[in-house]
């Protein structure tokens, strides 16, 4: 691919960036095609084969919350890792107190907060934007990235919403993030019930766990932040099945 080539590549794509943000109608979901959406969502948040890689991209998401909250409190972010084990980590420094607090928090809870967030997006017309918003925080947050199995989930995650951006019409980009925004909540779920049994039966991991190390540095007990993560997970549920029972059409 010569020079030309690739400005008129990178150009295109842009224009397909931009053309997300342009407001379209919320869509009328027949019940048949929104079972089909969740059904997918399941599929790639239960059944442990497919959970083995879209759990590596529930962990990119539950890292970026992390650095999110980092980053609204000033703190500095000098890296972030992710596991094959579904492990992750972020560094980042800056004053202690809230600002680590509140970044500590926003793990367990970014990806029904984000799985909510894609939902919303699409029963309000801007399923385009929340795609082309995706493509490019991705791409960013390759800046980040610290190891082999991070940048390989980021480019894989980027490469399709990439693809998505350029490639399909808005239906299909309504119905993709729909997906996606289910499978985020329920992969949400299923992490905290993980982090849960951390705290009952499987004391020995209890220093992976975001609200052991929150506890240990706040002082208050681990449980009262096993609540709060549980609290937002709800209500994120809660608010995703009112928009998609708001969706249905005949």
């Amino acid at each position: 691919m010569n020079t030309d080539q690739a400005l008129n590549a990178a150009a295109d794509w842009w224009h397909a960036v931009l053309a997300g943000f342009v407001r379209s109608g919320a869509p009328a979901v027949p019940p048949a095609v929104l079972a089909g959406i969740v059904a997918v969502a399941i599929a790639l948040s239960i059944p442990r084969a497919t959970w083995r890689w879209f759990g590596l991209y529930v962990t990119f998401v539950h890292e970026l919350g992390h650095a999110f909250a980092a980053l609204m409190t000033g703190r500095y972010i000098h890296g972030l890792t992710i596991g094959l084990d579904h492990s992750g980590q972020l560094a980042s420094t800056g004053r202690r107190g809230f600002g680590a607090t509140w970044s500590g928090f926003w793990g367990y809870p970014a990806p029904a907060v984000v799985g909510a967030a894609l939902v919303w997006s699409v029963s309000a017309g801007w399923a385009g934007a929340a795609m082309s918003i995706g493509a490019l925080v991705l791409l960013v947050a390759l800046v980040f990235l610290r190891n082999f199995t991070g940048i390989l989930v980021a480019l894989a995650s980027a490469a399709v919403a990439q693809a998505l951006v350029m490639l399909a019409g808005p239906v299909a980009v309504s119905y993709a993030v729909l997906a996606l925004g289910v499978a985020l909540g329920v992969g949400s779920v299923r992490d905290f019930f993980k982090v849960a049994a951390v705290h009952t039966s499987r004391r020995s991991q209890l220093a992976s766990s975001d609200a052991w190390i929150l506890s240990r540095s706040t002082g208050l007990p681990a449980a009262l932040w096993l609540t709060g993560f549980a609290l937002v997970i709800a209500v994120c549920a809660a608010f995703s099945a009112w928009l998609l029972w708001g969706m249905l059409g005949g």
